[in-house]
């Protein structure tokens, strides 16, 4: 597992209560299932001042982004297990691991606020083991790191059955697929084309932190920052000038190509991301209507589109259900930013290293290929849907689209459009382009972009079995 990427946390105090909520948040992911970022939402209270709250968040996600690691060299100190009742002192010295591997801190000042912490979470009994188990591997850290290698979760931070699965998928990049889930993410933003150019943009960057960020090639709204900020210190962020949105999910709309007087669906819209690019990219749209399951999620949407000045028809529906909320005029352009594994941002997301399963990507691409056959109905002939995932597993990409036209009479792949936007993708097996993490700095995404054949013919589609 990759240790060379550090990052300097801001601390106040002893830290022990911000370890201590940090563990709390980390535990609820490995034994509850909870989400990171909704398990942070829990343990730390608005009362905290913005500095405790980067601290909490950078240890926790420290922590879960390599507890793979720390889980095996707790195991190989530990001489009997800690009881699943005392499961939020795994969880503590996971995060103390964190500091002495990752994170800069001094040795004494990480191992002190660790054991501290264990009295704030009610563990006194164990503050003993915490300090015997850190200061431990402070002496034997070589020794401890180097047996890492023997055990391939440990080494390449990830659960067996996805090593397993993306060596299959990638044979000649696994290794660096895996590498890039465990790196930490780079800040892209997207700029908003209605407020201005991204050369004027990059300007504003210079004169703000002295950097004006790099750029890539195929997409024109992006620009990635050499080191992240504060999302409220992003010049005009407040005014809608720019967000923040990785740029290999920016190609979105490039492969879309939204005109004048077209209707759109963006399905499982929410939060909104490709939603916007795609008003601010073709403003003269004659709807975009955004889809979502998730009340929640569409209320996170609304706020992006009143912060960007843009609208939208907002619409709480299920996208496997389209008879619910449909209103029967077809759409000349569909994105089906389908539901997955995300197993292209786990650098964003590692929690999903422990939220799912081997069994869920089976589950998964059934859902998806009923995605696809139940929207493809609502796509008007000449019309064109782009087929979208977080994952690099190809289960649900490219064997997805296999299956999906196979099964459909009026429909093209189109592999023409995507060359110009893909200038690094990566490498294509089958249908579809697949852009794996790591390369150019973005996240791994896949797409297919298929059109609806003006035919005569009433569209059939066969068996899902097929």
């Amino acid at each position: 597992m990759n240790t060379a990427s550090r990052q300097t946390q801001p601390e106040t105090g002893t830290g022990a209560d911000a370890r201590a909520l940090a563990a709390t948040a980390v535990d609820a992911v490995l034994t509850e299932g909870r989400t990171l970022e909704s398990a942070l939402e829990l343990a730390a209270s608005d009362q905290l001042s913005s500095r405790d709250r980067a601290l909490i968040q950078a240890l926790a996600y420290g922590a879960v982004r390599g507890h793979h690691r720390h889980r095996r060299i707790i195991d190989l100190m530990l001489e009997r297990p800690i009881a699943r009742r005392d499961s939020v002192v795994i969880a503590l010295i996971s995060i103390g691991l964190y500091q002495l591997i990752d994170a800069r801190q001094p040795d004494y000042a990480a191992v002190s606020a660790t054991v501290e912490a264990s009295a704030q979470l009610g563990k006194i009994h164990h503050r003993g083991l915490v300090n015997a188990l850190l200061r431990r591997f402070l002496r034997e850290r070589d020794q401890l790191l180097a047996e890492l290698m023997a055990n391939d979760e440990a080494r390449y931070g990830h659960p067996d059955w996805l090593i397993g699965k993306i060596r299959q998928d990638w044979p000649d990049h696994w290794q660096a697929v895996l590498d890039a889930g465990n790196r930490l993410p780079p800040m892209w933003l997207r700029v908003n084309g209605r407020r201005g150019t991204r050369a004027e943009y990059r300007q504003r960057l210079q004169a703000a932190f002295g950097d004006d960020g790099v750029t890539l090639s195929g997409v024109p709204d992006a620009v990635c920052l050499s080191k992240p900020v504060p999302v409220t210190e992003l010049p005009g962020f407040a005014a809608g000038a720019v967000s923040v949105q990785d740029a290999a999910s920016q190609f979105a709309v490039e492969l879309i190509d939204p005109q004048p007087g077209m209707r759109v669906l963006d399905a499982c819209a929410a939060p909104g991301g490709k939603t916007t690019h795609l008003l601010e990219r073709e403003p003269g749209l004659r709807e975009l209507v955004a889809l979502d399951q998730s009340p929640e999620r569409l209320l996170r949407l609304s706020e992006n589109l009143d912060r960007l000045g843009l609208q939208a028809t907002v619409v709480a529906g299920n996208a496997l259900n389209p008879s619910e909320w449909w209103d029967g005029l077809p759409f000349d352009r569909i994105l089906v930013d389908s539901p997955c594994s995300a197993t292209g941002v786990l650098r964003r997301h590692p929690d999903i290293k422990f939220l799912r399963r081997a069994s869920d990507i089976e589950k998964m691409a059934e859902r998806q290929l009923q995605m696809l056959n139940g929207l493809w109905e609502l796509l008007a002939p000449g019309g064109r849907l782009v087929y979208a995932t977080c994952s690099v597993l190809k289960a649900e990409n490219s064997a997805v689209v296999t299956r999906f036209l196979a099964g459909a009479v009026d429909v093209r792949e189109d592999t023409t459009q995507a060359v110009p936007a893909f200038a690094l993708a990566g490498p294509v097996v089958g249908h579809g382009l697949q852009l794996l993490p790591g390369s150019g700095n973005i996240d791994g995404f896949y797409y297919a972009l298929m059109e609806r054949q003006q035919t005569n013919k009433k569209a059939k589609l066969r068996s899902k079995n097929c």
